[in-house]
C-alpha cells in the first residue's frame, strides 16, 4: 500500500450523461481559445508538404448536406496527412463569377435580355454583382466551422481578384500560342434565361424527365404526288428548316393511306414504330405502292413549310435553289423517328454539319433571338416564346394539312445547371480550346491519377474524355474574367494580352481592374498602322469553369508570383468533390493542366456520390424535403453527423438518401458506446486510485505482457486496426477505413469490456484490475486517436481527460496518430473470433428457443472436425461459460454428430447448366461429407461440369441417435456447431431464481449510487418456505454474484438500513435491505 495522504484522482469525474452538441461547442471554445488550427500550421512548418486544392463554391447559396460530405471527406485526408508528419496548406476558395451570381442580379431586378444590362451600365450591373459574390459567406463559414472542419477562411482566395484573374489571362494566353484556342460557329447548348450558350459538359449537369410535342409533319414532294415524313419534338424549328437528311443506305417505302389517299414516304425499318405510334393497324390503313433507297431521294425538292425567310436579303434566289433539297448523312439512324430528319441549321448540331456539308447556305438570319423569342417578319409567331409557339405552329400546320400526327413524348432533356430552365440549341460565335484532338493526351494525364472510387476513373470519367468534344469557354455575359483578346472588326488581326503590365504597355493606360467597366473601353492600335482603326476587346467573358479548372495557379498568382516554387504547390496530392464533378471541376482542371503541363493536375481524388432528400428525391429548397444542418447539428452533434455521412455508400461515390433517423442512431451505436466505455474506465481508474492510494500510470507494454489472453487479444486487435487505419487511409480508401474502425469498437465494447468488466472493477483482485485498465487505456486511446480525423469533437473531449495520465500536447489534432509496435498475433484473433462465434451461435439458440441468459442450460457442446481448433478453445471455456450461463462445455470432433448435406445452388448454375441442370442436381444431393468438404479446397467434376463451392447449398443437421437428451437444439457455421442441451430439471431452476435475485440486487445498488466498494450487506427476506430453501441452497453463489455479504432470512430485524424495497421473485415477493455496515 502507498501512503494513506488524499490525492486528486487523475482523471476528472465523467458525467453519466452529456448532451454532445453542447460539449462539442465548449470545444470549438477551446480551440478559439488556443488558436487551434493557426497554432497547428505553425507547429508544422518545414514538415514535407501535401499539397491539397479545396475546389470553389459559389457563396451564393446555403451550403447543403452534400457540401458537408464533401469538405468531411476532405477533412478527414487532410487531417491524417497532418497527423502523419506533413504541412498542410488548406486554403478555402470561393467562385466569384458567371451564371450563378448574373442569374441571382438578373432576378432581382426584372432583367430579360443583356440590353437591358447596357441601360444599366455594365459598371453599376458588375457592382450589383459584386455585392452579392459573399451574400452567405457568414453561413459557410459558420457551418463549416461548426462542422468541425480545418480550413483557412483568412488566407483564402477569390477568382473575382485582381492577381486571380492576371493567372487566367496568362493561361489563356499560353494555351493561344499554343495555337489549341480557336473561335467557331456551331450550335452549342444555350440558356435562353441567361442569354449565353454554354459548354457541352455543362448541358450534361441537369437533365430532367419532360413531356413534349412529338409530331409527324408531311414535307411535299415537288417531283411527285407523295409526302416526306418527319419526326421532331421540337415544332418551333420547323420555319427554321432548310432540308431533310436521309441515310442512303436505308430502303424507303411509299405507304398510301386507305382512307384519306394520301401517299408517305417513310424508312421501311421505322413503318412499325410509325403505325404503333399513331395507333393503328398497317394492313387495315397502309397500302406500300413503291420504294427507293436513300442514295435515290438525294436531290429531290419539296415544298417549304414557313416563308419567313424570304423576308430578309440575305436569302437570295440562290439560296433558294440550294434549300428544300434532300440530302443523306449517317446521322439518320434506324433507332428513332421515321429516318427522314428535318435540318433547321442553326438548332441542331448535326443540322448544321450537313447542311455546311452540302452548301446548303452563307448567311441566314436566326429567327429566334437570344431570349427564345421569334424575332419580327415572322407573321404570327413574332414575339411568341418558342414553347408558346409550338402551339401556333401546329394550328398552322394543320390548316396547311401537314400534320400527319400529333402526340407527346416523355423524355430526358438538358436543363441550365444555374437556372434550372430548359436549354435549346443554338448557332453562336464562341471561342474554344481544343480537347478532341487531345484525348488521348488528356487520357495519359488521367492515367497518371489515382481515383476512389476506382470505377468514376475507368468508366464515368475515362468514358467522358474519350467522347469529349472542344470546350466553349466564352459566354455572352458581363460579370466574370474578360476573355483578353482585342480584335479588328473583321478578326484579321488579332492580339493576345496576357498581363497587366502588358495590356498598360498596349494601351498606355495604368490598369487597377480587369473586370469589363474597366478594360472594355480601352483600345489596342492596329498592328498593320495607324490608318486602321484600334483593335477593340472582343464582347465574351471566360466560362466560370475555365475559372475554377485554373485555381492551382491562380491562387498563387502563378507566375507572377511563386514561379520557382511551383513542385510546392503543383501537382496536389489530394482533392475530393461529388460526382457530379467527373463533367466539371476535374474534367477542367484536367484539361488545362494537359494542355499546359501535360500531366494531371492531383495525384489522387475522393469521389463522393449524391446526398438525397429522405424521400429520394433531390433535396430542395422549394420542397422544403430535408432538414436543416445546423439543426441537425444542435440536436445530435457534428460528429455523428460527420460519421453518418462518411460511413454511407456515398463515399463510394453512390448516392445516399440523408436519415434523421440515420444521425440519431449513429449517435446511439457509435458516439454513446465509445463515451460509455470511455466513463467506464475513468470511473473504475479512479475506483483502483482510492482503494490503492495508487495513482495510475499507463504501461502500454502491460496488455503485451498480461497472462490473461483477452489483454493480449484485445492488444494485437489494436495493433491490427493501427495498420489496417494507415494502409486504407494511405490508399484514400474511407469506405474501408470506418468499417474497420467501428469493428472494433463492438470488440472493444461488447467482447473485452463485457467479458473484464468485473475484473476491472477489482473483483480479482487489484493487480487484475490495473493490468486489464492498462489494456483497456492503451486500446481506447489508441482508438480515440484514429477516430480523431472522423470525429474530431468526442476525441478531443476524451483526449483532454485521457492525456492526465499520459501527457500530451494542447489537442489531439497535433499529435501524430499511433504506430504499430508489434505485429499483430493472427493466430490469438483466429481464436477469440473462433469462441465469438461460439457465443453467437449459442445466443441464437436461445433466442430461438426464448430460453432466457438468466437461465443455465446444463451442456454445451461444440463440434468441430479439427481438433487443433477445438484445443485452441480450452483456454476460453470459463469466459464462453460465464457469457452464456452453462453448467458443463463439451468438445467433440466426433463428426458422427454432425449430418452434411449439399443441394444445388439454382441461382448459381440455372444459367449455366441450362437442361443438364437436373441430372447434375441429383448427383450434388448424393455427394458424401468428403466429397462436400473437398468443395472448400478446390471444384468437384460432376457430369462434366466444374462444380464450385458457391455452387451448392451446404446445410448441418444433428444425428440425434449420437446424444444423450432428446431435449436439444443446435446451430451451425460452416464447420462449426454448436449444440445446447435444453433440459431443465430443480438444480438448474436453483441456479435461474440465484441469478435473477442477483440481476435484481445489483441494479438496486446502481440506482442507489453504490460502488462495488461500498462497505455493505445485503438481507433477502422471505416468508415463502420453498423460496428460502432454493435461495439458502444458492447463497454461496449470490454471495459471489453480488461479491458482497448475502444473508438469507425469514425474519428480519436491523437498522441504519441503506434501502428497503419488496420485489416479485417467481409468483412470490421478497423483501431486499442494503445496510451499511
Amino acid at each position: 500500500m502507498g501512503s494513506s495522504k488524499a490525492f486528486e484522482p487523475t482523471f476528472s469525474k465523467v458525467a453519466e450523461k452529456v448532451e454532445f452538441p453542447k460539449e462539442e461547442e465548449k470545444i470549438l471554445e477551446y480551440w478559439h481559445t488556443i488558436d487551434v488550427f493557426k497554432t497547428s500550421m505553425k507547429l508544422s512548418e518545414g514538415l514535407p508538404s501535401f499539397i491539397f486544392y479545396d475546389g470553389p463554391p459559389f457563396a451564393t447559396g446555403l451550403p447543403h448536406y452534400g457540401h458537408i460530405l464533401a469538405g468531411s471527406i476532405k477533412d478527414v485526408v487532410t487531417r491524417y496527412a497532418y497527423q502523419t508528419g506533413h504541412h498542410v496548406e488548406r486554403r478555402f476558395g470561393w467562385d466569384c463569377h458567371g451564371l450563378p451570381i448574373e442569374y441571382e442580379i438578373d432576378n432581382l431586378y426584372n432583367i430579360k435580355h443583356s440590353s437591358d444590362v447596357f441601360r444599366m451600365g455594365i459598371d453599376k450591373y458588375n457592382e450589383k454583382c459584386r455585392s452579392i459574390v459573399m451574400k452567405y459567406s457568414r453561413e459557410w463559414k459558420n457551418i463549416v466551422t461548426r462542422t468541425g472542419r480545418w480550413i483557412d477562411f483568412d488566407n483564402d482566395y477569390k477568382t473575382l481578384n485582381k492577381s486571380y484573374m492576371e493567372t487566367l489571362w496568362w493561361i489563356f494566353k499560353e494555351l493561344y500560342e499554343k495555337k489549341v484556342v480557336y473561335r467557331g460557329f456551331q450550335v452549342m447548348p444555350y440558356s435562353l434565361t441567361c442569354n449565353t450558350p454554354l459548354s457541352n459538359f455543362e448541358s450534361n449537369l441537369n437533365y430532367k424527365m419532360v413531356t413534349d410535342p412529338s409530331l409527324f409533319v408531311g414535307f411535299r414532294s415537288l417531283d411527285e404526288d407523295m409526302e416526306f415524313v418527319a419526326w421532331t419534338t421540337t415544332p418551333w424549328t420547323l420555319p427554321s428548316n432548310l432540308v431533310l437528311c436521309v441515310n442512303e443506305a436505308f430502303k424507303y417505302v411509299k405507304l398510301k393511306h386507305i382512307k384519306n389517299e394520301k401517299t408517305y414516304l417513310l424508312a421501311e425499318c421505322r413503318v412499325e414504330y410509325f403505325c404503333s405510334t399513331m395507333g393503328v393497324d398497317y394492313k387495315e390503313t397502309f397500302v406500300e405502292v413503291g420504294s427507293y433507297m436513300g442514295s435515290e431521294l438525294v436531290g429531290r425538292k419539296y415544298e417549304r413549310l414557313f416563308e419567313y425567310f424570304s423576308n430578309y436579303p440575305t436569302f437570295t434566289e440562290e439560296q433558294l435553289e440550294r434549300s428544300y433539297v434532300v440530302v443523306a448523312d449517317d446521322m439518320v439512324t434506324s433507332d428513332s423517328g421515321t429516318g427522314i430528319v428535318h435540318c433547321a441549321p442553326y438548332y441542331g448540331e448535326a443540322d448544321l454539319r450537313v447542311c455546311k456539308k452540302y452548301k446548303i447556305f452563307d448567311e441566314l438570319p436566326h429567327l429566334v433571338n437570344e431570349s427564345g423569342l421569334f424575332i419580327q417578319n415572322t407573321g404570327e409567331l413574332s414575339g411568341l416564346y418558342i414553347k408558346d409557339a409550338d402551339i401556333v405552329i401546329k394550328k398552322i400546320l394543320k390548316s396547311k394539312d401537314r400534320l400527319v400526327h400529333v402526340g407527346t413524348v416523355v423524355h430526358s432533356y438538358p436543363y441550365c445547371w444555374r437556372s434550372d430552365t430548359p436549354l435549346i440549341y443554338r448557332a453562336v460565335n464562341c471561342w474554344f480550346i481544343k480537347v478532341a484532338d487531345y484525348r488521348e493526351e488528356i487520357l495519359n494525364s488521367v492515367s497518371e491519377s489515382n481515383w476512389v472510387p476506382q470505377f468514376v476513373k475507368d468508366k464515368r470519367f475515362r468514358n467522358w474524355v474519350s467522347e469529349a468534344r472542344d470546350w466553349c469557354i466564352s459566354r455572352n455575359r458581363f460579370w466574370g474574367t474578360p476573355i483578353p483578346l482585342w480584335v479588328s472588326d473583321d478578326y484579321s488581326q488579332v492580339v493576345c494580352v496576357g498581363s497587366i503590365e502588358e495590356l498598360e504597355r498596349l494601351t498606355g493606360t495604368k490598369v487597377e481592374d480587369l473586370h469589363r467597366d474597366h478594360v472594355d473601353h480601352l483600345q489596342i492600335p492596329d498592328p498593320r498602322g495607324s490608318e486602321y482603326p484600334p483593335l477593340r476587346r472582343i464582347p465574351e467573358i471566360f466560362d466560370c469553369w475555365y475559372e475554377s479548372g485554373a485555381m492551382p495557379l491562380a491562387k498563387i498568382h502563378y507566375p507572377f508570383e511563386n514561379a520557382d516554387r511551383l513542385n510546392e504547390h503543383f501537382p496536389a496530392n489530394f482533392i475530393a468533390e461529388g460526382l457530379d464533378q467527373t463533367r466539371g471541376w476535374f474534367y477542367t482542371l484536367m484539361v488545362i493542366s494537359t494542355h499546359l503541363f501535360k500531366k494531371s493536375p492531383f495525384r489522387n481524388v475522393v469521389v463522393n456520390g449524391l446526398v438525397l432528400a429522405e424521400d429520394g428525391k433531390k433535396m430542395s429548397k422549394r420542397l422544403k424535403n430535408y432538414p436543416d444542418p445546423l439543426e441537425i447539428v444542435n440536436q445530435f452533434g457534428a460528429d455523428s453527423l460527420r460519421l453518418f455521412l462518411i460511413s454511407s455508400p456515398a463515399v463510394k461515390a453512390e448516392p445516399v438518401r440523408f436519415s434523421t433517423m440515420g444521425v440519431r442512431n449513429v449517435l446511439k451505436d457509435v458516439i454513446l458506446p465509445w463515451f460509455h466505455s470511455y466513463r467506464f474506465l475513468v470511473q473504475e481508474v479512479t475506483r483502483y486510485e482510492t482503494n490503492t492510494i495508487r495513482k495510475f500510470v499507463p504501461d502500454y507494454d502491460a496488455p503485451f505482457k498480461s497472462k490473461c489472453l483477452m489483454d493480449r487479444w484485445v492488444y494485437t486487435i489494436t495493433q491490427d486496426l493501427i495498420q489496417c487505419v494507415h494502409f486504407e487511409m494511405e490508399n484514400y480508401k474511407l469506405y474501408n477505413v470506418m468499417p474497420k474502425l467501428l469493428s472494433f469498437l463492438e470488440q472493444l465494447t461488447n467482447w473485452y469490456i463485457r467479458f473484464n468488466r468485473e475484473r476491472m472493477r477489482g473483483a480479482f483482485g487489484e493487480e487484475e484490475a490495473l493490468v486489464s485498465l492498462q489494456s483497456l487505456f492503451v486500446s481506447l486511446r489508441t482508438f480515440n486517436h484514429l477516430m480523431s480525423m472522423f470525429a474530431p469533437f468526442t476525441s478531443e473531449m476524451i483526449f483532454l481527460n485521457l492525456r492526465k495520465a499520459s501527457g500530451g500536447l494542447e489537442s489531439i489534432h497535433y499529435e501524430v496518430l499511433p504506430k504499430t509496435a508489434r505485429s499483430s498475433d493472427k493466430e490469438l484473433m483466429r481464436r477469440v473470433e473462433i469462441m465469438q462465434k461460439v457465443v453467437l451461435l449459442a445466443r441464437t439458440v436461445r433466442e430461438r428457443k426464448k430460453v432466457s441468459l438468466k437461465f443455465p442450460v446444463r451442456t454445451l457442446t461444440i463440434v468441430h472436425d479439427d481438433q487443433n481448433t477445438l484445443d485452441s478453445l480450452v483456454e476460453l471455456l470459463p469466459l464462453i461459460r460465464d457469457e452464456l450461463n452453462i453448467v458443463d462445455i463439451k468438445l467433440s470432433n466426433d463428426k458422427t454428430l454432425i449430418k452434411v448435406d449439399a443441394v444445388a445452388n439454382f441461382k448459381s448454375l440455372g444459367a449455366r447448366l441450362g437442361k443438364d441442370m437436373k441430372k447434375v442436381s441429383e448427383e450434388i444431393k448424393n455427394l458424401d461429407e468428403s466429397q462436400i468438404m473437398a468443395l472448400e479446397h478446390g471444384p468437384l467434376n460432376i457430369c462434366g461440369f466444374q462444380i464450385f463451392k458457391s455452387d451448392v447449398v451446404v446445410s448441418r443437421r444433428i444425428n440425434p441417435e449420437r446424444l444423450d437428451t432428446t431435449i436439444y437444439d443446435a446451430e451451425s457455421d460452416s464447420n462449426l456447431t454448436v449444440i445446447l442441451d435444453l433440459t431443465k430439471d430443480e438444480d438448474l431452476e436453483y441456479k435461474a431464481l440465484c441469478r435473477e435475485v442477483a440481476n435484481k440486487v445489483q441494479k438496486m445498488r446502481k440506482q442507489l449510487g453504490l460502488s462495488i466498494d461500498d462497505d455493505i450487506t445485503i438481507y433477502i427476506k422471505t416468508e415463502d418456505h420453498d423460496l428460502y430453501d432454493m435461495l439458502s441452497n444458492q447463497s454461496e453463489s449470490l454471495q459471489k454474484i453480488v461479491k458482497k455479504n448475502a444473508v438469507i432470512t425469514k425474519t428480519l430485524n436491523v437498522s441504519n438500513s441503506l434501502h428497503s424495497e419488496i420485489v416479485a421473485i417467481r409468483e412470490s415477493a421478497i423483501e431486499v435491505v442494503i445496510v451499511k455496515n
